[in-house]
């Protein structure tokens, strides 16, 4: 596979270098699920600090292959990563640039392809991987008012907003408990077509509304349906539920849905 192939590369490239304690391979590499449309997920452990410097990390990546393009993750809340499209053959890479003691933590094993005087390994042995999962209290304290939000949406007749806005609470609400309730790690909507039961999936996709008031309402009211479903089903009773919210936002949702004008 083309991402073996730059792995090997780019370890080759590396190893030599001072500056580089190790490298490691994460993402679907460690579930043998590469196929042609992954992407590769590496860490790149450097004793000197160079995710404060982007222009630095952007030197190391220009390093590795045919560099077309590369930018750091701000956008998803990870600023020390890179981003970076590469050719012959054209593909996606991923470059997070760690120091050895921010390695310690992380979200899953990764495969060690450099690893000098075995530091890394050292660090897995003394640390955990810890996947994130949601804060169910916080989801609660959230979806009512975001509710209201969309239905406030709808009203005004800003259908994309809403259409967006249904699209945002699957991939923070609906995808990460429904993994939960099927035993998977809360990645999203991340493979949901192949790892939810049939059922699940058939709920989530009556999530997905048309560019149409009536489908905007009723995907959203499918959407309430499901959390409920999900509430009941993960949350324990240290979750504190926002009865009165739920109760005046659906109040309001069946005055929105009667008033045909809107």
């Amino acid at each position: 596979m083309i991402q073996r192939e730059f792995a090997d590369k780019a370890k080759e490239i590396l190893e030599p270098d001072d500056n580089v304690i190790g490298l490691a391979v994460a993402g679907s590499w460690l579930t043998n699920e590469i196929d042609e449309f992954s992407d590769l997920d590496l860490i790149l452990v450097t004793k000197q600090k160079i995710s404060n410097d982007s222009n630095r990390m952007l030197d190391y990546a220009k390093r590795l292959g045919d560099f077309l393009s590369g930018f750091t993750g701000e956008h998803v809340g990870e600023p020390r990563l890179l981003i970076c499209l590469y050719d012959n053959p054209l593909l996606h890479v991923d470059i997070k640039f760690l120091t050895l003691d921010e390695f310690q933590v992380r979200i899953e094993t990764p495969t060690l392809l450099i690893d000098k005087d075995r530091q890394l390994e050292r660090a897995i042995h003394c640390t955990e991987a810890k996947f994130p999962y949601p804060d169910y209290q916080w989801i609660e304290d959230r979806f009512w008012t975001w509710i209201h939000y969309a239905l406030l949406k709808i009203g005004r007749g800003e259908y994309f907003e809403a259409y967006d806005f249904m699209g945002f609470l699957r991939m923070v609400v609906f995808g990460p408990l429904l993994h939960i309730k099927n035993d998977n790690l809360p990645r999203g909507v991340r493979k949901v077509e192949t790892e939810l039961e049939s059922a699940d999936l058939e709920k989530l996709k009556r999530t997905i509304p048309t560019y149409d008031r009536q489908s905007l309402l009723a995907s959203l009211r499918n959407g309430v349906s499901l959390y409920r479903q999900l509430r009941t089903e993960l949350f324990d009773s240290k979750v504190r539920l926002q009865n009165d919210t739920d109760k005046k936002v659906m109040n309001y949702f069946d005055e929105i849905q009667k008033n045909k004008t809107l």
